[in-house]
Order: C-alpha cells, then sequence, then structure tokens
C-alpha cells in the first residue's frame, strides 16, 4: 500500500492508494527506428487498444508527432516498451530508447517511465485480429505494465 498527495480544495491530503483511484489514459510505445506501434488504455475502462503506427515524416519528426498526439488526446502518461537483452541487460537498442524517452521527456510535461519489453514481439506475433505487429506488441507491454501495477498496489 503506498501513500498518494492528492489536492482537494487547496489542502493537500495524504491518502492510501488503495482506496483512491486515479484514472489516467495511458499511451505506450513500442519503438523502432522505421515504426513505433502505439497502444492506449483508459485506466477506469481497463482494456488494452491498438493506438496506430507512426513513421518518420520529412516535415515532422517522431517525437513532434507523438507530441502533438499526447496534447490532441489528453494523455497522462506515457510507457515506453525498454528492449533488455535476455539476460536483463542493456544492448545497443537500449541506448537508442533511453535517448528516445529523454528527448520526449524534454518536449511534454506528461510522464514517461520505461518498461522491460523483453518477449513482447513474441507474445505479439501469437496474437490474432488486424492490429498491427507494432501495435500488438505496444499492446503487450502496456497490459504487462497494468498488470505489474496491480501487483504493487
Amino acid at each position: 500500500m503506498r501513500i498518494i498527495n492528492v489536492k482537494i480544495k487547496n489542502q493537500n491530503v495524504k491518502l492510501w492508494s488503495r482506496f483512491v483511484t486515479i484514472f489516467m489514459n495511458i499511451l505506450t510505445i513500442d519503438f523502432g527506428t522505421k515504426r513505433i506501434g502505439l497502444a492506449w488504455t483508459n485506466t477506469e475502462v481497463g482494456v488494452v487498444l491498438p493506438f496506430g503506427q507512426i513513421k518518420e515524416q520529412k516535415a515532422k519528426s517522431k517525437e513532434q508527432i507523438l507530441v502533438e498526439l499526447i496534447d490532441r488526446e489528453k494523455i497522462d502518461k506515457v510507457i515506453i516498451g525498454m528492449p533488455l537483452g535476455l539476460d536483463g541487460e542493456d544492448n545497443p537498442n537500449t541506448e537508442r530508447v533511453k535517448k528516445f524517452a529523454n528527448e520526449l521527456r524534454n518536449a511534454t510535461t506528461v510522464s514517461v517511465e520505461l518498461f522491460d519489453e523483453r518477449f513482447s514481439s513474441g507474445q505479439a506475433d501469437a496474437m490474432g485480429g488486424r492490429a498491427t505487429r507494432d501495435e500488438k506488441a505496444a499492446m503487450v507491454i502496456l497490459q504487462g505494465y497494468l498488470d505489474k501495477q496491480k501487483n504493487i498496489i
């Protein structure tokens, strides 16, 4: 159980998080050098949905497109899949994702977190449906993140 600070009528109040539900729009990113897969949920609904793909454009960078999306969709938190090696150690892709996460943090005011994405592509390949592989990988990452949050509280 965690204690969170909540502002009610200009008063800071500490509450046990088990008894407080905060609904958030969460966007998850499966980062790739060619494409970014997206998934979304609202924690009130609790259903993870595919949310499209972003490809690099000549006029706008991936970061610019994401910042516009975050503002337009009123995203509260961004989760980015962290590509660790099977041994849990960093690899060359890890550094690219960390750099991208830092650029996104500097470009927006929402919380940006990294979450272990090991095995997400394999799980995405096993999923049916019309979503792209990148969207499915983002969905797997987001569901893993949500499951972990349930275990923390």
